[in-house]
């Protein structure tokens, strides 16, 4: 029997590079799949049919918190409650500092960490009768401060970090664990889109500075993120794991 039979996982950022690798692994595990992203994303049907899952689809604007938190309780009542939250889903823009306005820095805060403080609010309610549940959030390998132009996207991960550590001491009376998982440079297409020509050289400058030489791949976060919403890491709690090839 796979080791997520009968539970329910809500996945944000579905669509992603590593959302679609979570969608597909929990699918893999038994998992009742609820894929969400955007509400205007195009494809889906097709997109989740290659993933070899029929998760069922979740639209939702992360930018609009109560609207958020009133689909996601209502969500969770129609499925018995969500057993499984992973928190994916972000966006990141890169420019100096002094050149995001209030409401920029505001939006990517929200999407990238408020969205998840709502989403396992919602989440918790059903968690809490049940005495049992899972949330994970996906923090970040930029979190070392070795990264410029990025000031609210770290911002935003740190205060996932924060989340993770006040929610773990909150619910774990209910039996409820919240981890973190800080991915490193992950494979993706929009990396080689954004380099370009130097996609080669950030390629060897990610090894160079790896302890495992090779890249990291979506799945390689999926797979930890099965693992601590699985049995076998019911006693994991609090925790920010690195899945970043020993950076």
């Amino acid at each position: 029997m796979a080791s997520l039979t009968g539970k329910t996982v809500l996945i944000t950022g579905a669509l992603g590079t590593i959302g679609r690798s979570l969608v597909q692994r929990y699918g893999q595990e038994g998992a009742r799949v609820i894929a969400s992203d955007r509400p205007d994303a195009e494809g889906v049907d097709e997109i989740l049919r290659d993933l070899a899952t029929d998760a069922r689809y979740f639209g939702a604007d992360l930018n609009k918190l109560a609207d958020l938190e009133a689909a996601v309780a209502q969500l969770a009542d129609e499925v018995n409650g969500v057993d499984i939250l992973v928190n994916n889903a972000a966006f990141v823009v890169n420019k100096p500092h002094e050149e995001f306005s209030i409401g920029e820095y505001e939006e990517e805060v929200r999407v990238n960490s408020t969205a998840a403080f709502v989403l396992a609010r919602a989440c918790s309610r059903h968690m809490k009768q049940k005495m049992y549940g899972k949330i994970i959030n996906l923090t970040s390998l930029t979190l070392n401060g070795n990264w410029e132009g990025f000031v609210p996207y770290v911002a935003s991960k740190g205060a996932m970090y924060g989340l993770v550590k006040s929610l773990a001491r909150e619910l774990g009376k209910y039996n409820i664990t919240v981890n973190g998982i800080s991915p490193g440079a992950v494979v993706s297409a929009a990396e080689w889109r954004h380099f370009g020509d130097k996609r080669e050289a950030y390629h060897q400058w990610i090894l160079e500075r790896q302890s495992i030489k090779r890249r990291i791949e979506p799945v390689d976060i999926a797979n930890l993120s099965v693992f601590l919403s699985g049995p076998q890491a019911d006693v994991i709690s609090g925790q920010d794991v690195h899945c970043d090839g020993g950076w």
